[in-house]
């Protein structure tokens, strides 16, 4: 039996995490934890820690697991650069999933995307187009953003300097290296994202839509699951799944 903790038990990926692990004889929830509660109170009785919270918290959750010995599977997006190294600092001690995507689906978008970065070549243009729910308090994605890393690492380029967030006014015409990453906000839409490969007469889109939470619930307590048994370390949802 796994143990684990949902941290932001509160939010629309709270209420799928809940809802889902109910139906998974292997795990159970021992705590739901949200804004005004007391993870440190609760931690100890865990095994992992499942944390969908805002990216200002991730680093004091990296710091509880680690110095209780517990695994940490986070989906928190928008993580700045105190995030990235509480998570690396809570790897060395302790065994970390952090996925900017949990969806099967998605990540077998992120594999698609590599490969046919590397077939079609330089030749093609590179877009991303991302859209979501009203709600959505980040923008681009942190889907989005692992699709243009993807895209920026196989062309080796860093994203920070292709990117191109968007297009206003008189920018002049593309250029070949740079990488289009478009946020679309609307309604109650759980999750769409496009990569579109185009090039003079034909043009290659990959796209992954999702219907419910619910997807993404579930990769994530399927990587409970499996970092339970795993070394400390840094890990990702394509290590879950056997993709690397």
């Amino acid at each position: 039996m796994t143990r684990v903790i949902i941290h932001g038990s509160k939010g629309r990926m709270g209420h799928a995490l809940l809802s889902c692990a109910a139906r998974l004889p292997e795990l159970e929830v021992i705590a739901g934890i949200d804004q005004g509660d007391s993870l440190e109170a609760v931690i100890d009785r865990a095994d992992v820690v499942i944390d969908f919270t805002l990216h200002h918290v991730l680093p004091s959750v990296a710091e509880l697991c680690s110095r209780y010995g517990k695994g940490l599977v986070s989906g928190t997006t928008g993580v700045d650069a105190a995030g990235t190294e509480a998570l690396k600092a809570a790897a060395r001690v302790v065994p970390v999933v952090w996925a900017s995507n949990f969806s099967t689906g998605v990540n077998t978008l992120f594999w698609l995307t590599r490969k046919a970065a590397e077939v079609l070549g330089p030749a093609f243009d590179l877009e991303v187009v991302e859209m979501h729910h009203r709600l959505k308090k980040d923008a681009p994605s942190g889907t989005a953003t692992t699709l243009a890393e993807i895209l920026a690492e196989v062309r080796g380029t860093q994203l920070a300097e292709v990117a191109r967030h968007g297009r206003q006014g008189v920018v002049g015409e593309r250029t070949p290296q740079e990488i289009g990453v478009h946020a679309i906000r609307g309604g109650d839409v759980v999750g769409d994202h496009t990569v579109i490969f185009a090039n003079t007469g034909e043009r290659v889109e990959l796209t992954h839509k999702a219907s419910s939470r619910e997807t993404f619930a579930n990769g994530a307590l399927r990587a409970a699951l499996w970092l339970r048994k795993q070394p400390p370390g840094l890990y990702d949802m394509q290590d879950v799944l056997g993709l690397k």
